[in-house]
């Protein structure tokens, strides 16, 4: 791609956050469009409004027949007029039905805000598909989820499919480019059947090594990046409710930190911040229609993009702006493909447009944040017990099942492991985090055999 300035690219993809949700009481968003969307239920009016909560305890649902559901008309509201109804559906007993319709007011996410204030805010990127996280971040790595929109349904519902397309890791190769997954307890870039092969696992590492490779040589650096928060409590930062999106901020901060103070890095390295899907929570922008990746259908049409996301573009090469080409998550793999020379990765990434034309100022910018605080600030609330694991973290542990079962343990260590996993919901996150290091630490040794 000619003129472009970026070495580096890290992707930092959170859970479950819709566009407005984040961000529509940001200054520069609220100049474009005022927070004035609506659902109504019951004769009841439900406007959007400030003051979303850092610890929503009642999950929204967000798999992909809800999603359909937010996404219709409901009462005078023509379209995305279903999120309070479907909210109430699953949640009857709920009193805080308005939270679906709340969203983050400026400054309550201090570093997220910040970047969004002074970088590009891509305010037209929505989830590749209307649906859960697996399929998205499936689009996200891949370009497609071969017909499939469903998570695994539970601990004796392991619903775990071979996935194995061509994916963004596989034409890194190709091209010989260095490439890392940094993750907090449980590397999804696993659900690649691609992603288990020695080689590819030796290049998956705990968050602390980010920290240390960004302090290192910038061309030492990899040219690509992704980073996975943490899922499971204690600990998970990846903003999935009833997590405390403070953390997830504090990752931002954190992350942001280590490349700014790094010149060499931060001057060649472009951010991408966003979510993977909405995760039940309202956006006001309708999904246009969308092309299928490929022939699969098993699950879904893919027809139609999911709800709109939040995506900040940091980079001392971006402006202070609003992109509103109209994105995806295969409009990262299209910058990645034209950026790089990389091999094809399916019909809807050959079709997407790239947020390349927001890189590209004429000097490198000097008016941008040098640190965040990392302070963490006192609890709004205590966190709430965990009664049972939610669906994304149900899943994890099925993918952990899984991975485990090509894993060569000590049979009595495989079976303490699953007495442990019935003892209750912690018990379960920590046997899959469990699952997940023998299964690395056995594909390491592999690899390390082969050199």
């Amino acid at each position: 791609m000619p003129n472009d300035p970026i070495e580096h690219v890290i992707v930092l993809m959170f859970e479950n956050r819709s566009f407005d949700h984040l961000l529509a009481g940001c200054p520069k968003i609220l100049a474009r469009q005022p927070a004035n969307g609506l659902n109504e239920y019951d004769g009841h009016p439900y406007p959007q409004a400030p003051g979303a909560a850092r610890i929503l305890t009642n999950d929204p649902s967000h798999e992909t027949p809800d999603v359909l559901v937010q996404l219709q008309g409901s009462g005078s509201v023509a379209q995305n007029g279903g999120f309070v109804l479907d909210y109430l559906r699953h949640h009857p007993q709920a009193g805080d039905a308005a939270e679906v319709m709340r969203y983050h007011a400026v400054g309550s996410l201090p570093a997220i805000h910040a970047l969004a204030d002074t970088f590009t805010v891509c305010d037209n990127w929505y989830a590749s598909v209307p649906g859960p996280t697996w399929t998205n971040r499936l689009f996200a790595m891949s370009g497609t989820s071969l017909g499939r929109v469903k998570m695994p349904g539970g601990l004796l519902n392991l619903n775990v499919h071979w996935y194995d397309q061509p994916t963004i890791f596989d034409r890194l190769n190709e091209k010989k480019l260095n490439w890392r997954v940094y993750f907090g307890d449980t590397p999804l870039s696993f659900l690649l059947v691609h992603q288990w092969q020695p080689q590819n696992v030796l290049r998956h590492h705990h968050m602390p090594q980010f920290f240390e490779d960004a302090a290192g040589e910038a061309a030492e650096f990899p040219a690509f990046a992704l980073i996975e928060p943490a899922y499971l409590n204690p600990g998970a930062n990846d903003a999935h409710p009833p997590h405390d999106i403070i953390e997830a901020d504090l990752l931002v901060a954190n992350v942001y930190n280590a490349i700014r103070a790094n010149e060499a890095l931060w001057n060649s390295t472009l951010l991408l911040i966003l979510c993977d899907e909405h995760g039940g929570f309202y956006d006001h922008v309708p999904s246009p229609p969308a092309i299928a990746p490929d022939h699969h259908a098993e699950e879904y049409s893919f027809d139609r993009y999911g709800v709109r996301v939040p995506a900040i573009l940091v980079s001392p090469h971006v402006a202070n702006g609003i992109l509103s080409t109209p994105l995806d998550h295969t409009s990262l793999l299209r910058y990645l493909q034209l950026k790089w020379g990389l091999g094809p990765l399916g019909a809807r990434t050959d079709s997407a447009q790239t947020f390349g034309s927001a890189l590209g100022v004429k000097a490198l910018r000097t008016d941008t944040p040098d640190r965040f605080t990392t302070a963490r600030p006192a609890a709004l609330q205590s966190a709430p017990s965990l009664e049972r694991l939610n669906e994304h973290q149900l899943a994890i542990v099925a993918l952990s099942q899984h991975l485990e079962s090509m894993t060569q343990e000590d049979p009595s260590v495989v079976a303490a492991r699953a007495q442990h996993v019935l003892s209750g919901p912690q018990s379960q996150a920590d046997a899959a985090v469990d699952r997940v290091e023998a299964f690395i630490a056995q594909q390491k040794s592999l690899a390390q055999q082969q050199v």
